[in-house]
């Protein structure tokens, strides 16, 4: 009988240690996957900022530049 309660604390053992590595790897995936959505934030507003300031001059250049010379309108000759 002193073997079978050795066997259980081995098994239990195992299974515990078994556990903490899943723990420690799901808590590693967490913080990969909240490290790359912190950098996708980053990029996303980066990137917005960049496209906002391209409108504001490209706003800015088509209210400086003149007018489009409006095309005389051609006839259809038959």
């Amino acid at each position: 009988m002193n073997k079978f309660p050795s066997r259980v604390s081995a098994a239990r053992r195992n299974a515990e240690t078994l556990l903490r590595q899943s723990r420690k790897q799901d808590s590693t995936f967490q913080v990969e996957q909240e490290r790359q959505q912190q950098a996708m934030s980053l990029k996303t507003a980066r990137l917005r900022e960049l496209r906002l300031a391209k409108e504001a001059e490209d706003k800015a250049a088509a209210a400086a530049a003149p007018p489009p010379a409006s095309k005389a309108k051609r006839t259809k000759k038959a």
